[in-house]
């Protein structure tokens, strides 16, 4: 039987790899390769869970690790200057932002701070924020409903991951990715989409439900991605360095490919 657990500490997962991830049950690799393929094009992404320590921030930053080198993180919270010259200088990449929430804590923002983002994609920039909700829908409610983004601005964001966790202790806690939601558009402040993947608690498997719409759309492109990350996974070579070098050599492979 499963049940939700209350948690880990803070940081505990914090250099989580997405090999590690498949490698621990947390995704699939075919899961792997999509989200790959996202970060390569710029899809805005959130990650969503109803628990603290649910491993928002840990997917978060094992899906972005997985992005092209060239394309920069830039930190924010919504500070009015920092978002004034990020329009200016038009630099890319993506904001990183450490929660949408009311909590008093450093790099939580809720309100005027997630509009200024949120206006600031606006310049040539893609999105990654976490979310306490239990749902996609209820995920992007919040935004446009809790912090009063239009349709327009939520439409930005692309997938939306929610994560649950279980077990009975400490010890016997697991995490899964029951979501891979992608967001075609927004409509009266709700997500229009469909999911990609779904978490069955029947046998502990992954169905992959559609394809993605938006980018992704090379099928043999998405399993080599996949096939890469799993082998890294089966291989326990899970390590950052593990990662970037796969990455590397795939990017290269890729490259010749299409040159060729």
């Amino acid at each position: 039987m499963w049940s939700r657990s209350p948690g880990l500490g803070r940081g505990a997962e914090d250099e989580l790899t997405v090999a590690e991830l498949v490698r621990n049950g947390t995704m699939s690799a075919d899961i792997a390769g999509v989200l790959w393929a996202a970060v390569d094009e710029g899809v805005s992404f959130l990650t969503v869970a109803l628990p603290q320590n649910a491993g928002k921030s840990t997917t978060a930053k094992a899906v972005l690790a997985l992005r092209p080198p060239e394309v920069p993180l830039h930190h924010v919270g919504g500070e009015p200057a920092l978002m004034e010259r990020l329009k200016r200088e038009r630099l890319g990449g993506y904001l990183v932002v450490d929660e949408f929430s009311r909590g008093p804590v450093p790099g939580y923002i809720w309100g005027e701070p997630v509009r200024r983002v949120f206006d600031t994609l606006d310049a040539g920039y893609s999105l990654q924020s976490s979310l306490h909700a239990e749902s996609a829908e209820a995920a992007i409610r919040q935004i446009t409903e809790g912090n009063g983004i239009s349709d327009e601005q939520a439409a930005t964001i692309g997938l939306v991951l929610y994560i649950e966790m279980f077990g009975a202790s400490f010890a016997s806690v697991t995490r899964r990715l029951v979501d891979v939601y992608e967001v075609y558009t927004i409509e009266d402040g709700g997500p229009v989409g469909e999911s990609l993947f779904r978490w069955r608690r029947d046998g502990d498997r992954f169905e992959k439900m559609s394809e993605p719409r938006a980018f992704g759309r090379d099928r043999d492109d998405l399993d080599r991605r996949a096939a890469v990350i799993a082998r890294l996974a089966s291989s326990g070579r899970t390590a950052p360095a593990d990662i970037a070098g796969a990455v590397a050599v795939f990017r290269r492979e890729r490259k010749a490919l299409s040159d060729s």
